[in-house]
C-alpha cells in the first residue's frame, strides 16, 4: 500500500501539457524512465530525459538509480534468486536490456567512464542470472558499444596526429584549389564527406554540455569526455578562412573574380546536395572583411553575376 501511495505521489509530480510530459521532479522523471514487466518508456521521452538529466545527475549515478528502482519494485533487492517467481517478472528483464541498448546506442560516450561500465557489469550480470537466454542480447549490446568506442578512439587518435595550424596559416598556402579540383561539384562532394565524418562523431550530449557549461557545478565538469564539437568548430572556421584567403591570394582582379565565382558555384552545389554547413562556411568566408574590402573585385563580380545567374538558371532549367 505504501509503495502504491508513493508511486501515485510521483505520478502527480509530473506535469503534462496537451498530453505531453513537460516537467517533473528528478525522482518522478527517473521513475517514469524505469521499465517494468508491462511498461517501457516512450523513445522520445527516453532520449530527452537521458540527454537533459546529465545537468542534474551524473550518468553513472543515473544508471545506478534506474537499476535500484527497477529491481526493487520487482522485489529483487537481494542476490538470492531461488525465491523469485520469474513468471511475475514478465518482460522486465528484456526491457532493462533494451534500455541499456538504447542508452549505449544514443549516448555511447557516457560509457567511457569506468564508473558507468562498473554499473553496466553489475546490471548485465543480474539480468543474465535472471534470464540466461538473454546472454546473446547482452553480448550484442556490449559488442556494439565496444565498436562505437573503438571507432571514436581511432578517430581522436587520427585528429591528434594531424597538425592543427592557426587559421591565419592559410595565408602562406600557395596551392590554387581551382587547379587541384577544377569541378565545383567534386569539391562540394569532398566537403560533404568531411562534414559527414566529423558530424558522425559528435554526441548530442556535447551540445548540452557546451551550451550549459557556465551553469554546471564543478562536480559535473568530469562529464566532458570528448572534444569533437570543438574540433568541428575549428574545421568550420578553417574552411571560412580558406575561402577568404583563396579569394585574396591572386594579384590580378580577373583571377580573384574567377575564384569568387568558383566558390559560389561550390556553395550552390553544397546547397543542392543538402550540405548546408559547408554552404554557411563558404558564405562566412566570402563575407569576411578581407574580401569585402576589395571594392573593385566585388564591383566587377557584381556586374558579371547577372550573366552567371542567367547561365546557371538555364542549366537548372534543362
Amino acid at each position: 500500500m505504501v509503495d502504491k501511495i508513493s508511486a501515485n505521489r510521483l505520478f502527480q509530480s509530473l506535469v503534462y501539457e496537451d498530453g505531453v510530459l513537460v516537467s517533473g521532479s528528478l525522482q518522478a522523471l527517473i521513475q517514469h524512465a524505469v521499465p517494468t514487466a508491462v511498461y517501457y518508456p516512450d523513445t522520445a521521452y527516453l532520449f530527452a530525459f537521458l540527454l537533459s538529466s546529465r545537468l542534474f545527475i551524473k550518468p553513472h549515478e543515473l544508471l545506478q538509480r534506474v537499476c535500484d528502482v527497477g529491481f526493487t519494485q520487482q522485489g529483487l533487492k537481494g542476490n538470492d534468486l531461488s525465491t523469485i517467481n520469474k513468471d511475475k517478472l514478465g518482460r522486465f528483464v528484456p526491457h532493462m536490456v533494451q534500455l541499456l541498448g538504447e542508452w549505449s546506442e544514443t549516448f555511447p560516450y557516457d560509457f567511457r567512464d569506468e564508473r558507468m561500465m562498473s554499473g553496466v557489469r553489475t546490471m548485465t550480470h543480474r539480468c543474465i542470472a535472471l534470464e540466461p537466454a538473454l546472454r546473446r542480447d547482452v553480448t550484442q549490446v556490449l559488442h556494439n558499444l565496444l565498436n562505437k568506442l573503438t571507432q571514436l578512439e581511432r578517430y581522436e587518435e587520427g585528429l591528434a596526429k594531424l597538425p592543427v595550424p592557426p587559421p591565419s596559416d592559410f595565408i602562406t598556402q600557395p596551392t590554387d584549389i581551382t587547379e587541384v579540383c577544377p569541378s565545383p561539384l567534386v569539391m562540394a562532394q569532398q566537403l560533404t564527406h568531411i562534414e559527414l565524418e566529423k558530424l558522425s562523431f559528435i554526441g548530442p550530449e556535447e551540445f548540452v554540455q557546451a551550451f550549459a557549461k557556465d551553469n554546471l557545478d564543478a562536480c559535473y565538469k568530469d562529464l566532458k569526455k570528448t572534444s569533437n564539437l570543438e574540433s568541428y568548430i575549428q574545421w568550420f572556421n578553417r574552411l571560412s578562412y580558406l575561402v577568404a584567403t583563396h579569394a585574396c591570394t591572386h594579384v590580378k582582379k580577373k583571377q580573384r573574380v574567377k575564384v569568387i565565382e568558383w566558390w559560389i558555384e561550390v556553395a550552390r552545389e553544397c546547397f543542392n546536395i543538402g550540405n548546408f554547413n559547408s554552404l554557411m562556411g563558404i558564405i562566412a568566408g566570402l563575407n569576411m572583411s578581407i574580401v569585402s574590402r576589395l571594392k573593385k573585385t566585388v564591383s566587377d563580380f557584381s556586374s558579371s553575376s547577372t550573366h552567371t545567374h542567367t547561365r546557371t538558371h538555364a542549366r537548372f532549367k534543362r
